[in-house]
């Protein structure tokens, strides 16, 4: 079932909820109860550019689990009103990326207030307004919010975790360091045993490590595997238990591994990378590289993984996190 579905009503889009809320999969544009009162969206990233989003009903209010580009914002708006008649009055920004945060105006238009971890901030502040105004020449949906740089999150927290609770949810925001970007946030629901994990973790060739700190990833996703989720909600792709989080970790492990080994070979970068290049997800990256990780962690590899070797091996050889390298 298709995005198309948003245009049923009544007792047929009940129906059709119903029936997503029982399949063991969701799809790009559906929506999978995963527990009572949670609810995923996975986004339609190759036609859409969207990511995941997550709706976390509380006694009195709806959290939603990233903006997500504009577009991406108004159709999880429009869901969020057909789960509940309960506003949504948070929105949390797991990191500053155009496609988890760029949608907070339409957020905030509505009444609802959007909250990150401080980092966020300081990722904008480091990355825009260049990002953003590049992003509105080939995103209609951002340019037609006239607006000459994205919105911050309008609420911060450094003190992990920040807690929301009432009489029905207590929501946990954990930072637990740079691995995705400088402002990796997570959402945890303890009793639930539910973890969103914004792009730290996802589920499929997604990862993208241009902001990236490759040799402290792995650290960060253990920390959150010390929270011992059942239910792991990724920024990218279909939704997992705690097998998503070991996945990426050791993708982040063998990746920088194979990477330091080729250095210690004494190969070069250009022989490693060649200088050919292809486009991923609207992003213009390295198309080959000779290094190859194992089969365990194929579900992480793809199209992105030239990238990821160039962007790691920068890191390792410039000593610094490659988000530190400009770019």
């Amino acid at each position: 079932m298709k995005l198309r579905w948003l245009t049923l009503s009544g007792f047929a889009i009940l129906a059709a909820m119903a029936f997503l809320a029982t399949r063991t999969e969701a799809e790009p544009g559906q929506v999978k109860l995963i527990v009572p009162g949670v609810w995923f969206r996975e986004g339609d990233l190759a036609n859409l550019g969207h990511s995941n989003n997550v709706i976390i009903e509380m006694k009195d209010y709806l959290i939603v689990v990233d903006a997500n580009f504009p577009s991406g914002a108004q159709l999880t708006m429009e869901i969020a009103h057909r789960i509940s008649t309960k506003p949504v009055k948070y929105v949390f920004d797991t990191h500053h990326h155009g496609d988890h945060a760029y949608g907070n105006p339409i957020w905030t238009k509505a009444g609802a207030t959007t909250l990150a971890y401080v980092g966020v901030i300081e990722e904008m502040k480091r990355f825009e307004p260049a990002r953003w105004q590049a992003t509105a020449k080939g995103r209609p949906d951002v340019a037609e919010l006239h607006l000459d740089a994205p919105e911050p999150p309008q609420k911060t927290f450094d003190k992990s975790p920040f807690i929301l609770k009432d009489g029905s949810r207590e929501v946990r925001f954990y930072f637990f360091g740079w691995a995705h970007t400088r402002g990796d946030g997570f959402v945890y629901l303890p009793k639930d045993k539910v973890l969103c994990t914004g792009d730290a973790v996802v589920n499929g060739p997604y990862n993208f490590s241009a902001d990236a700190h490759v040799a402290n990833w792995p650290k960060v996703v253990r920390a959150a595997q010390a929270l011992g989720a059942v239910h792991v909600l990724p920024g990218h792709g279909p939704a997992g238990g705690p097998e998503l989080l070991d996945g990426q970790g050791k993708f982040m492990s063998e990746l920088y591994k194979a990477v330091d080994t080729a250095i210690n070979q004494g190969k070069k970068l250009a022989d490693v990378v060649p200088a050919d290049t292809t486009t991923v997800y609207g992003n213009v990256v390295p198309a080959k590289t000779s290094i190859s990780l194992p089969v365990s962690v194929r579900n992480w590899t793809g199209p992105f993984l030239p990238a990821q070797v160039r962007d790691t091996w920068d890191e390792i050889v410039q000593k610094k996190p490659h988000g530190d390298i400009p770019h």
